[in-house]
């Protein structure tokens, strides 16, 4: 797997569950970590003003601001770039955090020239119980595959990171909540 060191170790994902305690999530962050704007709840122009309001606490810790939506979207609100699944390359100088779930997903990001892949659910997640989840093992084999950085998803915390031993992770409640998030080889 290639290490591209400027990738982020540490990922923030937001939504509706962690909305009220956001801005405390991302003072807490390590600095130089990456943050995932979903907040699909809100409507447009709603989840524009919060993503507006949340900006200059991304920029004050030198966090990558990335945003669930398209290429337009994220360079009109000042982003870094764009998550989820797409159909090519963002406009440069945009960075692209894509999804995967199978082999297929991975192989699909390393080709289309994603930045970095979030690979999920590694762990049981409560954004879906009772879905089914990669495991350690099965991960990390997946992730051996990939040219470019992996970023492990899915019922992560500081102490699940360093249980699968894998330098960069992302969550929504396990970065949430008080706990140590300093994990970052």
């Amino acid at each position: 797997m290639a290490q591209d060191q400027s990738v982020p170790c540490i990922w923030l994902l937001s939504d509706r569950r962690n909305d009220a305690v956001l801005e405390d999530a991302i003072l807490r962050l390590p600095p130089r970590s990456g943050f995932v704007f979903r907040h699909y709840h809100l409507d447009a122009e709603l989840r524009a003003n919060r993503f507006a309001h949340i900006l200059p606490l991304l920029r004050r810790g030198g966090h990558w601001a990335i945003i669930s939506g398209d290429a337009a979207t994220a360079q009109a609100w000042g982003a870094d770039g764009i998550y989820g699944q797409q159909a090519g390359l963002p406009p440069a100088p945009l960075r692209w955090i894509a999804t995967a779930h199978n082999a297929a997903e991975l192989d699909d990001a390393n080709t289309a020239g994603a930045t970095a892949v979030m690979l999920s659910p590694v762990f049981p997640t409560r954004s879906h119980p009772g879905g089914a989840t990669l495991g350690m093992a099965p991960f990390r084999a997946l992730a051996a595959r990939s040219a470019i950085p992996v970023i492990a998803l899915g019922g992560m915390t500081a102490a699940r990171a360093r249980e699968l031993d894998w330098p960069r992770w992302a969550a929504i409640d396990g970065l949430t909540q008080r706990g140590d998030p300093s994990l970052c080889p």
